[in-house]
């Protein structure tokens, strides 16, 4: 079932970024997160199918189903993501063409992903009896939710013109790549058994970068709308007076 499941995940996501890579009108900004989606899912899914082939399991010091428990439900936010954020940007955009039926293909396919990664981690959790393990808690589903919000806004920050001209939005952005490893770090911390190797309880140092990453969010909080939409502050109150929102793709 897992190599099934596997083989599965390598078709969805390669077909998904061989046609967009195969159609250069779907390779439009937003779509940029979307293929470095597949093509990391397909990587990573590609080396944990080497490591189970070649039986390189016991030799990497980490709860093995753990670790694919939360590889999958990652994967699964990120096709998730990517799904949603290619049909925001190019079936909305070519909703009467041939490439338009070209992206809802894609969007299918990314979907077929996201629905085999969740399979996954409900498959694994049954085989190897870990519906208790940290990745089903709620600090652990938290922690994935939180990735799975940061991966949508970088999604949706890739065109650098909505925060190059000011440091304030410029350091939103920064807050926003602190918090994403901050919680990559926390997931590192449960898929190794660090209790008796910290100087201070694991308990509380998930409780600092928690403490950390609400902080810093707090501060993009108001920084982000305050510069981005204020024209006191230089920001733009409506969309269409921005000169990064111009249609490109009139065509």
């Amino acid at each position: 079932m897992g190599y099934f499941l596997r083989l599965l995940q390598l078709l969805s996501t390669c077909v998904a970024f061989s046609l967009v890579a195969g159609v250069s009108t779907l390779q439009v900004a937003a779509g940029n997160w979307s293929i470095f989606v597949w093509c990391f899912c397909f990587i990573m899914t590609l080396i944990i199918l080497i490591v189970e082939l070649c039986g390189l399991q016991p030799r990497l010091h980490l709860s093995w189903d753990g670790f694919l428990i939360t590889s999958a439900s990652c994967a699964t936010f990120l096709c998730l993501s990517g799904s949603i954020v290619f049909a925001t940007a190019c079936i909305q955009l070519l909703p009467h063409s041939p490439f338009g039926d070209h992206a809802i293909v894609v969007t299918a396919f990314s979907s077929l992903a996201s629905v085999a990664y969740a399979t996954e981690v409900v498959w694994t959790c049954a085989r190897s009896g870990e519906f208790s393990c940290s990745v089903l808690t709620l600090p652990g589903l938290l922690h994935r939710l939180e990735i799975f919000v940061a991966c949508i806004i970088f999604a949706f920050i890739s065109s650098p013109h909505l925060y190059v001209h000011q440091p304030a939005l410029e350091w939103c952005v920064a807050v926003y790549c602190i918090c994403f490893l901050l919680s990559a770090v926390t997931l590192l911390l449960n898929w190794y058994n660090w209790d008796n190797r910290l100087p201070v309880p694991v308990p509380l140092v998930h409780l600092g970068l928690t403490l950390l990453s609400a902080l810093l969010y707090a501060s993009a909080v108001v920084l982000w709308p305050l510069y981005q939409f204020n024209r006191e502050f230089g920001g733009q109150p409506q969309r269409s007076s921005d000169v990064s929102c111009r249609d490109k793709l009139s065509s």
